[in-house]
């Protein structure tokens, strides 16, 4: 069996971690990190300390009506991808231990749109430049 990096547990709720295949499980909130255990297999799990979490970034729908997933952003190991049944219940027991700063909105489809169209015309201009 896994040890579990906290001491203390806030929140365990059901959900589904979404790095590579998406597995369902268990999430757990506590005193020093997010852990997520697989239903499946007890070998796949994911411990995140809290003090490796550098944003927690939030993908919101519908103007906040529906979260369909969040991410942990990591100072050395990149996004790790979550949904669960109740995310704003997760999102407020993460809120405790991260600063709510840190806490920032995904980039909407037509945000990514615009930056892409964006940054293909600037791409162009500075080869021009270069020139």
């Amino acid at each position: 069996m896994v040890q579990s990096i906290n001491t203390k547990s806030d929140l365990v709720i059901n959900g589904t971690s979404h790095v590579g295949i998406s597995e369902y499980g268990k999430i757990m909130i506590g005193d020093r990190g997010f852990e997520f255990y697989s239903d499946r297999n007890t070998k796949n799990y994911i411990q995140i300390p809290w003090k490796e979490v550098d944003k927690v970034v939030v993908s919101v729908v519908f103007k906040g009506k529906w979260i369909p997933r969040y991410a942990l952003k990591t100072k050395k190991n990149g996004m790790y991808a979550f949904s669960s049944k109740d995310p704003k219940k997760v999102l407020r027991a993460i809120r405790v231990y991260i600063d709510p700063k840190d806490i920032v909105r995904s980039l909407s489809f037509n945000d990514v749109v615009k930056r892409g169209v964006k940054n293909l015309f600037t791409r162009k201009n500075k080869k021009k430049k270069s020139k």
